[in-house]
């Protein structure tokens, strides 16, 4: 079942030419279009579907600082700043609020992860509380029972994923830029060397750059030019509930992720739950991930078939002047796991009371695009000038979205970056040696 969202019209014309053109219209693709588009670039944004209708929004919502993998947090950090300019920019709510983000938990490893991160982000100017005590009380209070500790931070909150994506690709409208929905971009054109335009269904559009921000079709569009980029998708189930009472804006713990949104409705899911549906991809990138699995092994199950039948990690080369498997699939719309939905209610009422007569009002699933080291690649592709992959967001994709497009939109526009973009650069796996795997 699709996630809640909200549809946007959008132009069915596609441009001719444009100096800019951003594929995919997730949250990092809307994202980037929409600050091109406010520096006055030429951008046309390309969705196979509608806006924001995959993976955007099926995640928790969560706009986080607060154990972000220290190769994120600069990008968590301006996120934040960037959500709450954006109302005032589009006229338009997205839904977020900065409404702290708790953390409990009664693992002692685990609070000291936690623990040993707060002392981390500290030095990097963000707020961040470890819980005990009082305070500890009061935040976990809620849930009817004793914890062993905790983090709080305050300047974090959430944002409304049906909202999110649609609501920027607004602002690209606004700015000047062009949305194009239900189009697929089948490949792109070479022209002396580098990027001279994109394939798509509808036309052809002569453009010296692009973004590939594809989120799960991102590694099977690259192969078709030859460039491999390794890329796993994990498939999450969240549940949305009826008749619950008396719930936090957003805490986490072992058991469950308990989410209340702007609208009243609460969602629940299981943090680092996945399930792994097995594709040829997946086995062509095993070697890449083994570290990664291993250490989530307890986290991540194995799925279904389902990941196969969709078609987002083909291994078939298409054909530019046919269909290809985007324009038979313009919607990921996995099914959720039955028993992962009784289970993440069922975890959730056992630390929160005010869940104990809710139900099930609603549950869906999506693909979440992994990295071997749950990094994002963000860069031009080598070998390809005028080829700029962002992709792999590991589930960290939405709270850091605005960061991502503003850190492309310098990178397409040469200006200096408020971030080290080498370290998210896709040959780091050329070697095998592509560093350590992310914490959270």
């Amino acid at each position: 079942m699709p996630a809640p969202l909200v549809r946007i019209e959008t132009s069915d014309i596609l441009p001719q030419e444009a100096d800019v053109v951003v594929i995919g219209g997730g949250i990092i693709g809307a994202c980037t279009a929409y600050y091109l588009a406010r520096r006055g670039v030429s951008v046309v944004l390309l969705e196979k579907g509608q806006i924001g209708a995959e993976q955007s929004s099926r995640n928790w919502g969560w706009c986080r600082q607060q154990n972000r993998d220290a190769r994120e947090l600069p990008l968590a950090t301006r996120s934040l700043a960037l959500w709450d300019a954006l109302p005032g920019e589009i006229g338009e709510d997205v839904g977020f609020r900065r409404c702290g983000l708790t953390y409990l938990t009664d693992d002692e490893e685990q609070l000291a992860t936690w623990s040993a991160w707060c002392d981390f982000a500290r030095g990097q100017g963000v707020e961040t509380h470890v819980l005990s005590g009082a305070a500890l009380a009061q935040r976990g209070g809620v849930t009817g029972k004793t914890w062993r500790g905790g983090v709080w931070s305050p300047g974090d909150g959430t944002a409304d994923p049906s909202r999110a994506a649609p609501m920027f690709a607004k602002g690209v409208e606004k700015f000047g830029g062009t949305v194009v929905q239900t189009c697929a971009a089948r490949g792109l054109e070479a022209h002396a060397g580098r990027v001279g335009a994109v394939i798509t269904e509808k036309g052809v559009i002569r453009t010296p750059q692009v973004v590939m921000a594809g989120g799960a079709w991102a590694s099977s569009f690259c192969r078709q030019h030859g460039i491999r980029f390794p890329q796993a998708t994990v498939r999450s189930t969240v549940v949305s509930v009826a008749g619950a009472t008396d719930i936090p804006d957003a805490v986490f713990t072992p058991d469950s992720a308990i989410t209340r949104r702007g609208d009243g409705t609460v969602t629940l899911a299981i943090g680092g739950r996945g399930e792994l549906d097995p594709t040829l991809q997946t086995l062509r990138f095993a070697g890449p991930f083994m570290p990664m699995w291993l250490k989530r092994r307890k986290s991540v199950s194995p799925g279904s078939l389902q990941g196969m039948c969709w078609g987002h990690e083909t291994m078939v080369r298409w054909v530019m002047d046919q269909p290809t498997p985007m324009e038979k699939a313009r919607i990921l719309d996995p099914k959720p796991s039955s028993r992962v939905t009784n289970e993440t209610l069922a975890r959730a009422r056992r630390v929160m009371p005010g869940l104990r007569d809710a139900t099930i009002a609603q549950s869906w699933a999506g693909y979440i695009d992994s990295t071997p080291d749950g990094v994002p690649v963000i860069g031009e592709v080598p070998g390809l000038p005028g080829c700029l992959l962002a992709a792999g967001f590991s589930g960290h994709g939405f709270g850091i979205g605005p960061g991502t497009g503003y850190m492309i939109a310098d990178m397409v526009t040469g200006t200096p970056s408020y971030v080290d973009t080498d370290q998210y650069r896709l040959s780091r796996f050329d070697t095998g040696a592509w560093g350590k795997v992310a914490e959270f």
